[in-house]
């Protein structure tokens, strides 16, 4: 299949439409043989058109002008497909590709065609197997109701129903790379409707989604003014500060979700150090204001380089790994920095298409198999036996419902052959030191593996899998896995000496309240150790 890619963009290889023209190519050549061609209007001499009709009587289907044309063309004819990509510029097209569709003159017959409402040319050459697509990117918020001027013309021109056209607002979004992931979500929609489009036709529930709106428009309507770096007047009337520092930050704030707002307003201050200027976002019910003078006391500071902070944005470089090489610091409250996301993200109400809810996993299902032997065992050790292998058996079925991880598969396993040992007599002196020993080796050796223990489990209350990623998170959880192992390394040592006086009870009580101080205390550290490293010099 030979797809011509006529390029209406002035700016080239840096036009936001061809970026959608390219995912929409990609998406045919991942169902069908594409041979594709591209030509940049911008580049190519194509003067206006006379108004002569000379093509249509002295030289029939040729031009008096001798330019790139007669290559165009000649390429249009070619083609099997041809995929006009350009911008909106003030409700029409860029004046380079009106030219050229100006200038296609040669291509239709002179007599007006019979039937046709709106007394149209035939085409000279007969390319009704011939399929088009319009792509094209606008600066509003949306395409809806701005692109009649540009369907009526190309009606007329290809047809009505002889075009498949792809209109997105926002155009510009798509050279920020601080918001890839939101645009690459969308590219990846415009690549589903080129396959659907090499096999046949666009579905309609991928032309629904190709309507969707990258970000709701107050969202783009805040960041497409701040881009502009011209600073508005505050609420005194006095002119705000300008520069690329909040300019960068007017933008960050207009991502901020109000629907994160928990009933007090959060003061995040900027403190930028290579740009010696600071500015405070001020997080309220309904919007962020930025300020830069007459600050209040902050929630939460952020003392970075603008580089830093631009590049961490970008995606150029891990925010959490900057941290950790301590090219930021944090101050007051880390929460706001840990749930970044919650506050300056996409909003929940938005119209990104939604997956399947993510199963998570769950340290109960870890934690269950071993209960009978540690409370029932000491008394009833037939009884808790039995109990182990019961819920060792019954844990496979739950990983329907809950993310298995190895840790749940060697409770199980562990616990239930212990059980086993308890059912045939095994003395309780040796079995219940022995399972306190294999939980508390299970921990101890995660310690020192890439993942810990603990962060299979914790990891989705700070945005899932991507913690995994995050060397301070990582670095947490190692020190908390590390305190785990210890506490039920040493279990087995107090607990056999307790069973070996028959005082069973004590032992019962101790081996209780441990784990529940220790608990505690690992919701504490969770929030105090990255704090504590944040702010730290």
């Amino acid at each position: 299949m030979n797809v011509l890619i006529i390029s209406g963009s002035p700016r080239g290889t840096k036009s936001n439409s061809l970026k959608l023209t390219e995912s929409f190519v990609q998406g045919m050549e991942e169902s069908t043989s594409v041979h594709t061609e591209t030509l940049t209007v911008s580049k190519l001499s194509i003067k206006p058109c006379l108004g002569c009709f000379h093509c249509w009587k002295e030289t029939p289907g040729k031009c008096c002008l001798s330019d790139d044309m007669t290559m165009v063309i000649e390429k249009i004819l070619a083609a099997d497909v041809v995929v006009y990509s350009f911008p909106l510029y003030y409700y029409g097209l860029p004046s380079h590709l009106k030219a050229l569709i100006d200038r296609q003159l040669p291509m239709v017959l002179p007599f007006m065609e019979k039937g046709d409402h709106s007394g149209s040319h035939p085409s000279r050459y007969g390319s009704s197997e011939k399929r088009y697509v319009l792509i094209s990117t606008c600066g509003f918020y949306t395409s809806k109701g701005n692109y009649d001027a540009i369907d009526a013309q190309f009606s007329h021109h290809l047809g009505k129903d002889n075009y498949e056209s792809i209109y997105c607002g926002q155009g510009e979004l798509f050279s920020v790379s601080e918001l890839k992931s939101r645009t690459d979500e969308y590219l990846e929609i415009v690549r589903a409707a080129g396959r659907e489009f090499a096999d046949g036709r666009i579905s309609q529930e991928t032309r629904d989604l190709l309507k969707q709106l990258l970000y709701p428009r107050d969202v783009f309507e805040r960041m497409a003014n701040a881009s502009w770096g011209v600073e508005p007047l505050d609420r005194s009337g006095v002119q705000e500060k300008s520069g690329p520092a909040v300019s960068f930050t007017r933008q960050m704030a207009a991502l901020y979700r109000k629907d994160s707002w928990n009933g007090r307003d959060l003061v995040l201050e900027m403190h930028y150090t290579d740009e010696d200027i600071a500015v405070q976002l001020i997080m309220g019910k309904e919007d962020c204001q930025v300020i830069t003078r007459n600050f209040k006391p902050y929630t939460t500071k952020i003392t970075t380089p603008l580089s830093v902070w631009m590049k961490i944005a970008k995606g150029e470089i891990d925010g959490q790994a900057a941290l950790m090489d301590h090219l930021y610091q944090v101050e007051g409250d880390f929460q706001l920095l840990i749930h970044w996301d919650d506050y300056m993200g996409l909003s929940s109400k938005s119209q990104v298409p939604q997956t399947a809810p993510v199963k998570k996993s769950n340290m109960t299902l870890m934690l269950l198999p071993w209960f009978p032997l540690w409370f029932t065992g000491f008394y009833q050790p037939v009884f808790g036996g039995i109990l182990s292998i019961i819920i060792s058996a019954a844990i496979p079925f739950l990983f329907f419902r809950y993310q298995p991880t190895p840790f749940d598969v060697f409770s199980g396993f562990s616990a239930a052959l212990l059980g086993l040992l308890a059912v045939t007599g095994y003395s309780t002196l040796y079995l219940v030191p022995l399972s306190y020993l294999l939980f508390g080796l299970m921990w101890t050796v995660t310690a020192f593996m890439k993942v810990p223990l603990s962060a299979y489990y914790s990891m989705y209350g700070f945005g899932g899998e991507r913690a995994l990623n995050n060397p301070l998170f990582i670095k947490t959880n190692r020190i908390l896995t590390a305190c785990w192992g210890i506490l039920y390394l040493l279990t087995p040592v107090w607990t056999y000496l307790f069973l070996n006086f028959n005082y069973r009870q004590p032992v019962t009580l101790l081996n209780t309240a441990l784990p529940f101080v220790l608990g505690f205390f690992t919701k504490w550290f969770q929030e105090w150790y990255p704090a504590h490293y944040a702010a730290s010099k």
